[in-house]
């Protein structure tokens, strides 16, 4: 048995382990952007503070972007405050992210690195590396020119050629560059056609330069679209009559393409339900794997309530994560019977509206005698307020103590004010999920948040996680 400070240790790293999956610093819709970052703020300088190693192990977990960028920082600016084995494995959680992190999220942490005068070895060195595995310099300093600049100044170091020295920081200095893209560059201020060699977010800029026609623009410019941008382009194209723009939905991140398709109009999702109901299929099969079919028979009570509109930052999230996890939990069940909380039935069709009684609707996924309860909501009960909290509390006390179904919540929201993700009920686990790709790794930490998780055991854990992670 635990101590008591251990298992207070246990519950400081798994509140905290929630806010970094779930907060991203954005309004949400019980609180605002300022309230959101104060709170994050201070639960990333209390986890530094009092659990440095176990703070650098949530780079190995399914934390968001904004946070890891935020993980790394504060270790990099307390380098000065670590021992060689920490620096060491941080060293190798930090090299790992980043080459996870999407690339402008990286640019832009060295930026505040570089603000906030980082400037250490380490922090060289981590930049160096990071640089090296880069696959095309070329395409980075076309697409990121001034964070490329301000990173190399950074660092101290050279660019990796001669050219593309010139190119940074004396781009006049040449006539003509020898790398096609640099030379696709140079040549687009005064050439039109040289325009649709460059990235997108680069060409855009020459087109309104040379007042380019927006359709004949995306037109001619589709090939060099990433799947996000095809994704993000796709209906503004549709409206230009811009055919050559078109996503292939089937190759979309689960969680993306649900967002995707709540930010169509019910018209459109009914007139693309054959469609957009075969991608998201196929993109839950995919994110499913060798577990499909595994999980026996699942129940889920999934949240359409009108607070899944999430806010104006972060429009439709919460809604969108209920679908992806809709999605994926009919993949991974044998058997499947989903429960949203309006009582509507068609998925696709969904949208944010009315109360949420999650205690009825949980009385009625326990009504099918599911092997496994998954719950997808904020936890703000309230019709009627805290049913769910009392209906869960005499399953598990009365009708199922050996807890023969397994019930977890997942929350998508991250609850400012109490600094974690809201739970429903004491007597269940509940973690924070912000992609329902990694649903089936979050069920398994949300089990050491039950109120009996012992430091030890999830210790043990996240040192498994973090030695798959820098292996992999």
């Amino acid at each position: 048995m635990s101590s008591r400070s251990d298992r207070l240790a246990a519950e400081d790293v798994l509140l905290f382990a929630n806010a970094a999956i779930t907060a991203t610093g954005q309004r949400e819709f019980h609180s605002e952007q300022g309230q959101q970052r104060l709170s994050l703020d201070f639960l990333h300088d209390y986890m530094l503070g009092n659990y440095r190693e176990l703070y650098a192990a949530m780079l190995a977990l399914e934390i968001n972007d904004h946070n890891a960028a935020l993980i790394i920082r504060r270790l990099l600016e307390s380098a000065r405050e670590a021992n060689g084995e920490q620096r060491r494995t941080e060293g190798r959680l930090i090299a790992r992210r980043l080459e996870l992190l999407p690339p402008q999220r990286v640019y832009r942490l060295f930026r505040d690195l570089r603000a906030s005068g980082v400037n250490n070895r380490r922090t060289r060195a981590i930049i160096r590396d990071w640089l090296t595995t880069r696959p095309d310099p070329a395409f980075d300093a076309v697409k990121y020119r001034g964070a490329v600049k301000t990173t190399l100044r950074h660092a101290h170091l050279r660019p990796p050629t001669p050219e593309l020295g010139d190119f940074l920081f004396a781009p006049h200095r040449r006539k003509r560059f020898d790398t096609p893209l640099l030379e696709a560059w140079r040549r687009a201020h005064h050439e039109q056609a040289a325009l649709y060699e460059l990235p997108y977010t680069v060409a855009e800029g020459f087109a309104v330069k040379h007042r380019i026609d927006r359709a004949v623009f995306l037109e001619r410019i589709a090939p060099r679209l990433t799947r996000l941008e095809q994704l993000r382009l796709q209906e503004s194209a549709h409206r230009l009559d811009a055919s050559a723009v078109r996503a292939d939905l089937g190759r979309m991140s689960l969680t993306r393409l649900a967002s995707y398709v709540l930010a169509l109009s019910l018209d459109a999702r009914a007139g693309r339900r054959e469609e957009l109901t075969a991608a998201l299929a196929v993109a839950a099969r995919r994110t499913a794997g060798e577990q499909r079919g595994s999980w026996g028979r699942v129940a889920a009570v999934l949240d359409d309530s009108f607070s899944s509109f999430g806010s104006s930052a972060k429009r439709r999230r919460p809604l969108a994560v209920a679908l992806a996890c809709h999605c994926l939990l009919r993949e991974l069940a044998a058997e499947y019977v989903p429960l949203w909380t309006s009582g509507r039935t068609d998925a696709l069709l969904g949208y944010p509206y009315g109360a949420t009684p999650l205690g009825h609707r949980i009385i009625d996924a326990l009504d099918t005698a599911p092997d496994r309860l998954v719950i997808v909501s904020d936890g703000w009960d309230n019709a009627p307020p805290g049913l769910a909290a009392e209906v869960l509390r005499v399953w598990r006390g009365v009708l199922d103590p050996d807890e023969r179904v397994d019930v977890v919540h997942l929350n998508p929201v991250y609850d400012a004010e109490n600094f974690e993700v809201r739970r429903i009920s004491g007597v269940v686990p509940t973690a924070g999920v912000r992609n329902a790709e990694d649903l089936p790794a979050l069920v398994e930490l949300a089990h050491f948040a039950t109120g009996r998780a012992e430091l030890s055991g999830l210790t043990a854990h996240l040192a498994d996680r973090t030695r798959t992670f820098v292996e992999t």
